[in-house]
């Protein structure tokens, strides 16, 4: 691919970028969600726009014009199609990617894994020899998109899955699909509405009443788009479905999750946590969560919701951790073409149109399944996880303090009386 001409970039050779001190080294702002970072063959940065299909060479947010240098971590390969793209093998897997695993913002604070799997990995490549007879998952949102990608890996490899789904059609027709191939896979289908406390409640009642064990726990569900409004329990849907449903149920099923560790718990976020308002701020000020009314837009209040859900497996992570249950947040890939996005024909033709960039649901769900049953990960907690390698989240989400206020505004949200609606919650 080559660089956009309408852009007019000055194209500088690698001495003017020394002149102006900008190392190969230096580390870039974090991209927009709609942004991915590529290199030419002789190492200089350009961005791709998934969305309006055009590339440049500035960050879209700094500015800056950088390039990579130093040598392909181990088991990489570099290669050029000959007409300006240029692609990575790695040669573990055989998987191809088009970003420079030179580029990502690796973590410094992770364990130190080995590269196995990339954007181009799926399911079956992570479950390749996995055993799972005896493991009983979890996983929220399961009827379609990534939820049914991950029921059906896990479930193909011997794991009793329970389906947490709100509409219950969609959930046995997904059963059916998934029994297709897998006739004697152990499914179980239960209704939830993570809008609804009530729901929740009732939900984790019968449950316990199975008196099964709880290994692994995958807080997939999600929504985004559609006009402001308010559950039954007067808090912001989006916010209340992405992040709060998810936060009592996990509340009312720790004991479980204790009971029967090691358990691991994988939260479903994305890199859109990094931009949660209108200047790609990730500042976050807990007494803006979630939005009110008049500061409502549909997609922060998905970005907040998710920079919520990070803030969330950190902070479990640290609360649990000691008694055997272990938490990661995924980022599943960029522009996932499933039901997420609802009815509105806004969204629908947008992801529409960049669905030629997106990842499969197999594709995506492979980070999903690599937290939830890796052998790798075992005791292994507190991260943030992209294409099956930990990543630093923005400053947020890491931020502890700004996680324990937090969860005591989850924890009041949950047990308070109702609210006024469009209201929004007082300050800590």
């Amino acid at each position: 691919m080559s660089v956009d001409g309408q852009h007019k970039v000055d194209i500088q050779n690698d001495e003017s970028l020394a002149e102006e001190g900008l190392s190969s080294q230096d580390s870039d702002e974090e991209l927009p969600v709609e942004w991915e970072v590529r290199t030419t063959d002789t190492g200089r940065v350009y961005y791709a726009n998934h969305l309006t299909k055009t590339t440049q060479w500035q960050h879209p947010k700094t500015g800056k014009i950088r390039k990579v240098t130093g040598a392909l971590p181990p088991g990489w390969l570099k290669q050029s199609d000959g007409k300006g793209d240029v692609f990575y093998i790695n040669t573990v897997n055989h998987q191809t990617t088009f970003t420079d695993p030179r580029s990502s913002k690796e973590s410094t604070s992770c364990i130190n894994i080995s590269q196995k799997y990339d954007a181009s990995s799926t399911t079956y490549d992570v479950l390749k020899d996995e055993n799972l007879d005896g493991r009983v998952v979890m996983v929220t949102g399961a009827s379609s998109g990534i939820g049914l990608a991950t029921a059906s890996a896990l479930a193909a490899h011997g794991a009793h899955v329970v389906m947490a789904c709100r509409d219950m059609e969609k959930a046995h027709k997904a059963e059916l699909h998934i029994k297709k191939t897998n006739k004697d896979c152990k499914l179980e289908v239960m209704f939830v509405d993570l809008a609804s406390f009530a729901s929740i409640h009732d939900f984790v009642d019968k449950f316990k009443k199975k008196s099964m064990p709880l290994h692994v726990l995958v807080c997939n569900a999600g929504v985004l788009g559609g006009p402001w409004r308010c559950t039954g329990d007067n808090i912001e849907y989006t916010f209340a479905v992405n992040y709060l449903g998810h936060f009592l149920l996990i509340k009312l099923l720790q004991d479980v999750l204790c009971s029967s560790s090691p358990a691991r718990i994988v939260m479903l976020s994305s890199e859109s946590h990094r931009f949660q308002d209108l200047n790609y701020s990730d500042k976050l000020h807990i007494s803006t969560v979630p939005l009110s009314r008049d500061k409502y837009h549909s997609i922060l209040a998905y970005n907040q919701s998710k920079l919520c859900s990070i803030m969330l497996s950190m902070e479990l992570n640290r609360r649990l951790s000691s008694e055997g249950v272990t938490c990661n947040a995924v980022h599943p890939g960029n522009l996932i073409y499933t039901s997420l996005y609802g009815k509105s024909w806004c969204y629908w033709l947008i992801f529409r149109i960049a669905r030629l960039f997106a990842k499969t649901p197999e594709q995506a769900a492979s980070t999903v399944v690599y937290c939830a049953v890796s052998p790798e990960l075992n005791g292994v907690g507190g991260q943030y996880f992209i294409n099956c390698r930990p990543c630093e989240p923005s400053v947020e989400a890491a931020d502890p303090d700004k996680a324990r206020a937090l969860w005591t505004l989850s924890e009041r949200l949950v047990t308070s009386l109702k609210r006024p609606q469009g209201s929004n919650i007082i300050d800590l």
